[in-house]
């Protein structure tokens, strides 16, 4: 059955535009995300293996194909007052790129471009110049932080002496033992897990009482003009059978440290078709209605992944819900297939 997938894949792909690449190496790269990499997902743009670049010492598009189709991750890596022009020009260049993931300000240029622009999701963000875990709505969250440490937990940022590469690599396989499907991780909107830290991630852990680590919490930075201007949460892992209170109390012990640091801003991640509504732009009723029913769906929710709870746990930190949107021009099930097949969902 592998075999006869990567054939049909090999047929399709054939039908593919061939797209000038990038003279990017990853030094290149970092550099371009130093200077505008002030969303979510740019860090992964950089980082995540077998991605492609279109454009130039001034920005990129990063992208993968799938079965004939081709699929942009996020924004342009670029200057904002110059990603509308590489949007246009990779849409001139490809066969009709469906945008995963964009911001508002991509969905705008797209649609003028002639797409249909959906919801896929949201994004929460906490602003940490005015973010506080005080007051009565975020006291599970002070108390999760409490009850760690009353049981003798130590929550800490890693340096290397405490977790090495093996013990990190063990708490990942086991906690992966344990998810819905556990014999693949999800790629494109999410990178494979590493047990080395990549240029600016910072790592926090939590320590049992025994001095063992069961726990780990990786962050992606955010950028802006070349500084760190604040992180997003790329990794959760924890052993099984570990304390419910951990992905929550390490996470606000992290977000206390951004903030005493004067960061300016976390954010979770994006909460896949949570929050489905109208986009505001052209849209496909039809993927809106699809994309509603499946994250109501018990069954997607028990066997390929836990849409509602993704959502419910970043709901937690009553950050602010920032809408993302999918942009196509084709709206057909090959290409929704394609895009499932890409994120090894399926």
């Amino acid at each position: 059955m592998p075999s006869l997938r990567k054939w049909m894949d090999a047929i399709l792909d054939a039908r593919l535009s061939k797209l000038p690449a990038a003279d990017l190496d990853a030094q290149a790269r970092l550099d371009l995300l130093r200077k505008h990499g002030d969303f979510s997902l740019a860090y992964s743009t950089y980082a995540q293996p077998d991605l492609r670049y279109f454009g130039d010492a001034d920005g990129y598009i990063a992208y993968a194909t799938k079965m004939g189709h081709t699929f942009v991750l996020g924004d342009p890596v670029a200057d904002p007052a110059r990603r509308a022009d590489y949007i246009r020009r990779f849409v001139a260049a490809a066969n009709a790129p469906c945008f995963v993931q964009t911001s508002r300000e991509t969905a705008a240029v797209l649609e003028t471009l002639g797409y249909r622009i959906n919801h896929m999701g949201i994004d929460t963000r906490l602003s940490l110049d005015t973010h506080s875990f005080a007051g009565k709505r975020n006291e599970t969250i002070r108390y999760s932080e409490r009850w760690l440490l009353k049981k003798n937990y130590r929550l800490i940022e890693c340096d290397g002496s405490i977790a090495d590469a093996k013990k990190v690599r063990e708490i990942s396989s086991n906690w992966r033992s344990g998810r819905i499907v556990s014999r693949r991780e999800m790629r494109f909107l999410n990178r494979p897990f590493s047990v080395e830290l990549a240029p600016h991630m910072r790592r926090f852990l939590i320590i049992d009482p025994a001095g063992h680590p069961v726990a780990v919490l990786d962050f992606d930075p955010i950028f802006r003009a070349g500084d760190v201007v604040g992180y997003t949460v790329a990794f959760k892992r924890k052993l099984t059978g570990t304390t419910p209170h951990a992905e929550i109390g390490l996470t606000k012990f992290a977000t206390d440290r951004f903030i005493a640091e004067g960061r300016e801003v976390v954010t979770f991640g994006l909460s896949p078709l949570a929050a489905i509504t109208e986009s505001g732009f052209l849209e496909s009723r039809i993927w809106r209605n699809l994309f509603e029913r499946a994250y109501r769906s018990k069954r997607i929710n028990a066997r390929i992944f836990n849409l509602q709870g993704q959502a419910a746990f970043k709901r937690r930190f009553h950050g602010e819900e920032i809408p993302t949107y999918i942009g196509f021009k084709r709206r057909t099930p090959l290409e929704i297939l394609a895009l499932l097949r890409l994120l090894k969902t399926l």
